[in-house]
């Protein structure tokens, strides 16, 4: 609680808008009210109510009003995300003693949900951020912690999460990255793919190959952006995500002291998964928010566009389909909390909620972003417009952090191996 109360600082609580087009037109959620049946807020105590309504404000204020640049220019908003890390959003659920908020998995679900309605790909770099520092956190010693952490959290440093390879993507087990032991050094050799980040952050946890083949062979290194045989491949032209650079992350004879070894040998791949537990959370709660978005966005112009004159909201075509974008809304929104809830209590079930959360949710929320579309017509198509950007953020969320796929195999896996 005390760390609730101090993550929440001399921040003015307001009332949260969300950017309606490019020309930068505000229109407040609150400006007819939010409907109660799709409140975030229901549920929560009133210490989660006031940092949800700090992230909705930073949301409006510092994220929202930038949006459309930042993705049109694919900036990333470094100086943006530095004042998000003042409100304690740097290191959420990383212990206070290195600088972090102390806070939940249900706590953190809620900040990124509010955040990624005013800017979806800035509010996923911060998520994976947010992962890589608690991996730190968690499973690095004191020195490792104490070295790492504080700078993170405070973001004035920035972190990537390097799994993902060329040629091993759902497969991670089979990563080839070598980390061959000479002396006191690691040397490596290999490259990750698509990594978040990749080039302009400062901190890389890398998961490489220090023994035999699958995921016993696997551990896990901190290497520091300056190291000798790092570099770093083009800037990948995506769909979305364009507020985050993305990024081959390229090792060669690049040594790293053993003593930026997360954990044992042998390890690594036991603590990418750790951490990708509550990724998956926190991916799903950046889909919310967007869809959350999504569906004001839709209502509001069903309200004014007028055909066949008659407002759309008088269609009850499309009456029905407000109602079923706000019911996955809020069924989604129940089951990201569900597992948040069941990560942080250790319950024997969260791998398989985690999965289930990231499955559903992701793509629910893809599906009401996309109606949201359809809903506003061709204006919708327009970049003025933001449906469209929450719809292109949100696309990759099903392919990330696993595969939907994925995660219908280990949904499966569960199940089938408690029968």
């Amino acid at each position: 609680m005390a760390a609730a109360r101090a993550f929440v600082r001399g921040v003015r609580l307001g009332t949260y808008s969300i950017v309606r087009s490019r020309s930068l037109i505000f229109n407040s959620v609150h400006r007819r009210g939010i409907s109660a049946c799709i409140d975030p807020s229901i549920g929560l105590s009133d210490e989660q109510k006031e940092f949800q309504k700090v992230a909705f404000d930073f949301a409006a204020n510092e994220m929202a009003p930038h949006m459309a640049e930042w993705d049109q220019k694919e900036i990333f908003p470094v100086d943006a995300m530095k004042k998000a890390a003042q409100l304690g959003f740097g290191g959420i659920y990383v212990n206070p003693d290195v600088g972090g908020s102390g806070l939940s998995r249900l706590d953190t679900s809620i900040i990124f949900e509010a955040l990624s309605t005013g800017c979806v790909s800035t509010t996923a770099y911060i998520s994976i951020h947010n992962m890589c520092a608690w991996m730190i956190d968690t499973f690095g010693n004191k020195e490792q912690r104490e070295k790492y952490c504080p700078d993170l959290c405070s973001m004035e440093k920035f972190a990537s999460y390097c799994l993902t390879e060329p040629g091993s993507g759902s497969d991670a087990a089979s990563l080839l990255t070598s980390a061959k032991l000479q002396g006191d050094h690691y040397i490596l050799n290999g490259t990750k793919a698509f990594i978040s980040g990749g080039g302009d952050t400062d901190v890389y946890v890398v998961m490489c190959r220090t023994g035999g083949k699958g995921p016993k062979g696997i551990s896990c290194l901190v290497v520091e952006k300056e190291t000798p045989g790092l570099s770093f491949g083009k800037k990948e032209k995506k769909v979305g995500w364009n507020s985050q650079p993305t990024r081959a992350v390229i090792f060669e004879d690049c040594a790293v002291p053993v003593t930026n070894r997360l954990g044992a040998e042998g390890e690594g791949f036991s603590i990418a998964m750790k951490g990708l537990n509550g990724g998956r959370i926190n991916i799903a709660s950046c889909s919310l928010g967007a869809a959350h978005a999504s569906v004001i966005l839709a209502r509001d112009h069903m309200c004014v566009r007028k055909q066949f004159g008659e407002t759309l909201s008088n269609s009850q075509f499309l009456q029905f389909k407000l109602a079923e974008m706000a019911t996955k809304l809020v069924a989604s929104r129940l089951l990201v909390r569900q597992a948040a809830v069941a990560l942080q209590e250790g319950r024997p079930d969260a791998v398989s909620l985690c999965s289930m959360a990231k499955l559903f949710v992701t793509d629910e929320c893809f599906s009401i972003c996309n109606q949201a579309l359809q809903i506003h017509g061709g204006y919708g198509y327009l970049k003025d417009y933001a449906v469209q950007q929450y719809v292109r953020d949100i696309r990759v969320h099903q392919i990330l952090e696993g595969t939907n796929e994925v995660m219908r195999m280990i949904i499966a896996r569960s199940l089938l191996t408690e029968s």
